[in-house]
Formats: structure tokens, sequence, C-alpha cells
């Protein structure tokens, strides 16, 4: 979730901030919340980033003892954040690490939760009700693809299906990968996508993955296997798809000032700016199955983002970006401006998504390979 400018970026050497990061993009999508961010050197600060993307034995009294930033009551704040789970959860959590009686506050936001905590600690540390806020995500899945848990009430997701069903039909695939797989199948026939663009994709993840000690899957996969796994919807198989996974993972965000006074600015990264949307009247309106998997939300955060910083696209070297499945990853290329509309075959062609490239997307190999614990990514 958190990349620097540099194309030597490692992310066996940045699961954790101390290195510091100096100038990254950082985000999350899925329905229906976008998150986007740049991280760079002041003023609201990321001060210490701890990942556990596998299961550990690790009990959360390590992990406190293991974030040498100051002690835990010095935390104003806290925001825990997960999907599947009683109400609540986040106490549960934390009164391990300590209880000083300090708010916390509950995020249920599907793939972006995790984003969601970071984006309202940077929006509660800039309103001044606290100096340093804890974002804290985990989640223990169950087996399987994601399937709705509340059948006596109106799926949340419905317009999304209705609209998706309507343009390109229904089957008994699981639903997420009808709708981004739907959304790759749009590209093909709009824009002369193949097939293989998808595979390439994964391809690259999959190999950057290797590299990436806190992956859950760290194995390199020839295209040829790839295009051969079980199919799952339309153009994706198994390996383009993000697997079931437990995990969690904290950062601690605080004020310039908090850290002036505890003398953390070695490790410290600033926030430049962060930029939240939610679905437009296109995902419903418009008969397209891109912007009912996100299209047009992803664009819009992109936009806000870039116009109130001096940066924009071509400045990223960079990217973690929302690889659910590799249709997702697809698309996005174009909705951050990483290239242009119909463009994103020729950007995966031209290798200028990966290492000697123009920017280097998934370095961590992606929720393709590393998981994808919903309130944790």
């Amino acid at each position: 979730m958190f990349v620097g400018e540099d194309e030597s970026y490692n992310p066996a050497e940045s699961l954790t901030l101390d290195q510091g990061l100096r100038s990254s993009l950082a985000w999350s999508t899925v329905f229906k919340q976008q998150v986007l961010g740049f991280i760079v050197g002041k003023k609201n600060y990321l001060v210490h980033e701890v990942m556990d993307m596998r299961r550990r034995t690790t009990t959360p009294r390590e992990y406190a003892t293991d974030l040498t930033i100051t002690p835990y009551n010095n935390v104003g704040i806290i925001i825990s954040c997960y999907i599947i789970g009683d109400s609540t959860c986040g106490q549960r959590a934390l009164y391990l690490v300590g209880m000083t009686g300090m708010p916390i506050y509950n995020v249920n936001n599907n793939c972006s939760t995790g984003s969601t905590a970071l984006f309202l600690a940077k929006q509660i540390i800039e309103s001044g009700n606290a100096e340093c806020v804890l974002a804290l995500g985990f989640e223990k899945m169950e087996r399987g693809s994601l399937s709705p848990k509340f059948l006596d009430r109106t799926n949340p997701l419905d317009r999304h299906v209705e609209t998706m069903a309507a343009v390109a039909g229904f089957c008994d695939s699981p639903v997420p990968s009808q709708l981004f797989g739907n959304a790759a199948v749009e590209h093909m026939a709009k824009y002369g996508t193949k097939p293989e663009h998808l595979a390439k994709i994964a391809y690259k993840n999959h190999k950057h993955s290797v590299n990436n000690p806190y992956s859950q899957f760290q194995e390199e996969y020839t295209l040829e296997q790839i295009l051969a796994s079980p199919r799952i919807f339309g153009p994706l198989t198994k390996l383009q798809c993000c697997p079931t996974s437990d995990g969690s993972a904290a950062a601690i965000l605080a004020s310039e000032d908090f850290v002036h006074l505890h003398g953390l600015e070695g490790q410290a990264v600033e926030i430049v700016g962060m930029e939240m949307a939610t679905d437009l009247p296109s995902t419903f309106d418009e008969n397209s199955c891109m912007k009912v998997a996100g299209y047009d939300m992803t664009k819009t955060a992109a936009e806000k983002l870039f116009s109130k910083t001096t940066y924009k696209p071509e400045d990223v070297h960079v990217v973690e970006l929302h690889d659910c499945f590799s249709a997702n990853e697809l698309i996005t290329y174009e909705a951050l401006g990483l290239c242009e509309p119909g463009k994103a075959g020729d950007f995966i062609d031209s290798g200028n998504n990966t290492y000697g490239g123009r920017v280097v997307v998934n370095p961590s190999g992606g929720l393709i390979s590393k998981g994808h614990p919903l309130g944790a990514t």
C-alpha cells in the first residue's frame, strides 16, 4: 500500500517505513469507495508501519513493543478496520495491547477499508482532535469467494450487479469475478485488448512476489501456466485472481508537532494528499461494466488528488494498486492516468509497468500474490 519513487525499490526492504520512503502513491479501491493519496515529506506524517500479511504467532503486545515510536498511551485515537466479524472487534483486539480509555472506531468499507482508516486518521489529525492516531486492519476470511451474509435485506451491491447483468448477463461464477471480468471483456471489445494482456499482469505480479517475504505466495509462473490455470470467469484464470487470505497491518499517523517532539523525523513520511471518491451516476446510467467496476470513481479520485498537489501521473515511479483481479489492474492504469484510455495493452506490452519501464506497478506482488485480507489491505 505504500511505495517510493525510486525504481530500485525492493518490497522486501520496505515493509516497514523506517527505511524512509520519499515519494509515493498509495491507494485502494473496490465498491464503493476509492481512496487515493501521495506520501512525501512533512506536515501530516505516516511515522511507522507494521505489516503481517501471513499467519504469525506474534501477539499484539509484542507488536506494540516493536513500535519503537512512543508509549502506547501517546496514541490518542484508534481506527480499527475489518469486514468479517461482529461489532467492536477492534476493541477486543486492542484491549490486549492496553486499555487507556481512548476512542476506538470500527470501519467497514470493503476492499478500501484499510485506506479508509488511513484517510480518517489523517482527517482526525488535521482537525486537531488528536496528535497521533493508530490505523489497524485485520481480517480472518471465510473459505471461498466473497458472498452475501444477510439475505433478509437489500444487498449493498444490488444495483451494480443488476446493471452488469443487464449489459453482460449473469451466471453462477463468483460475483466479484463477473464484475471485474466483464470490465475486461468490455475493454477487449472496445480497445482490442487480448487475454494475454491480463495474463501478463499476473505474470508480472507473481514475478515481483518472489522478492516479498510477506507475500502469501512467492512463486513465479510462466505466461503459459497462467493462461492454462483453471478458468474462473471470461478471460480470468485462477492465477489472475487474489487468494483468500488472513492477515493484519497497522500504521501510525502523527502531526508534524508530534514528530518533532518525539524526534521521529528520520522515519516520518509526509502524506501530501489523499482523496476519497464513491460512485457517480455514470456507474449505473451508461451501461458500462468498466464503470460498474469503478473506472470513473478511480479517475475522479486521481484527478482531484493531482489537481491539489504539484505532482502529475508522469511524476509517479512506483504504484501499489488494487489488483483483486488482473482486469482491475488493467483498467486502473488508464483511470489513474498512467497511460491514455485504450492504451493499457500497449503499456503492458512495452514493459512500462515493471522494472526498467516507466513505472513499477505492484512491486510487492500485488493482491494476486500477497493475498487480500480485506481490512488489512
